[in-house]
C-alpha cells in the first residue's frame, strides 16, 4: 500500500474523529501520524482508516480509530508520564500513547501475538515501549507506581492491583462488565482514595487473567 493513500485516509479519519467530539489537538495529531495501516493484517490494510474494529488474528482486534482516541482523550496524558498498558494486542494503543511522549509499558498475556508485536514495534522505531509478556490482571509491579493505567479488554470487575498500582493523582480506565453490557470506568486516586465513575458504553475482547474471566 503507497503512502500516499494512507495520508489522504489519515487525513479523513481525523477529520472524522473530530465531527465525532475529539477535541485534543495533540491526541488528534498522534491519530493522524501513527501509520494504524501497519498494525493490521495485510488483508485489511486498506480499510485501516475506516471507524471499525479489525481481526488481527488469535481471536483478537484493533479497536475502531475512534475508540482508540476516545480513551485517549479521556485518559488526559501528558509528556514524561508513566503509562502502564493491560492488553498490548495490535500495538497500536501503545503507539499512539509513546507518539505523546509516553513511557508505555504494556502487557500481552497471548506469547504468539506478544511476539509478533514486540517485533513490529521495534521495528518501527518505538523506543519508548517495554513489552510484558504475562497476566496483565496483575499488573507490573516491579515497575509501579504509574499515573496512568489502560485496560484494552474488559472483565467483571476492576483488577485490585492495578488499583494497588495507580500513583497518586493518577487515572485508571478501565472497561466493566459482561460479555453483552460493558461500561467504561474511569477511576481517579486523590488523597489516597479512589474516586469512579462510569462512562461511556464500549465493546471489547475478554480480559483474561486471575482477575479477569
Amino acid at each position: 500500500m503507497s503512502q500516499i493513500v494512507p495520508r489522504r485516509l489519515r487525513m479523513r479519519m481525523e477529520q472524522l474523529l473530530c465531527d465525532r467530539g475529539i477535541t485534543d489537538s495533540s491526541v488528534l495529531a498522534a491519530m493522524k501520524n501513527v501509520p494504524r495501516h501497519l498494525f493490521v493484517q495485510e488483508a485489511f490494510a486498506a480499510r485501516a482508516y475506516e471507524d471499525t474494529p479489525l481481526p488481527i488474528g488469535h481471536g483478537q482486534s484493533i479497536s475502531q480509530p475512534y475508540v482508540v482516541a476516545m480513551m485517549t482523550e479521556l485518559l488526559q496524558v501528558k509528556p514524561g508520564m508513566r503509562v502502564l498498558e493491560i492488553g498490548t494486542g495490535s500495538g497500536y494503543q501503545a503507539a499512539i500513547l509513546a507518539s505523546l511522549e509516553c513511557t508505555v509499558f504494556t502487557i500481552e498475556c497471548l506469547r504468539n501475538l506478544y511476539q509478533n508485536t514486540r517485533s513490529l514495534l521495534r521495528n518501527l522505531g518505538f523506543r519508548a515501549i517495554y513489552t510484558h509478556f504475562g497476566d496483565g490482571t496483575l499488573g507490573l509491579s516491579e515497575a509501579a507506581p504509574f499515573e496512568r493505567i489502560i485496560v484494552t479488554a474488559c472483565g467483571p470487575e476492576i483488577p485490585q492491583p492495578l488499583v494497588d498500582q495507580l500513583d497518586e493523582g493518577g487515572i485508571l480506565l478501565v472497561p466493566v462488565g459482561s460479555r453483552t453490557t460493558q461500561r467504561l470506568c474511569r477511576l481517579h486516586k486523590a488523597g489516597g482514595r479512589i474516586e469512579s465513575e462510569e462512562l461511556a458504553p464500549v465493546t471489547f475482547v475478554e480480559l483474561v487473567g486471575t482477575y479477569g474471566r
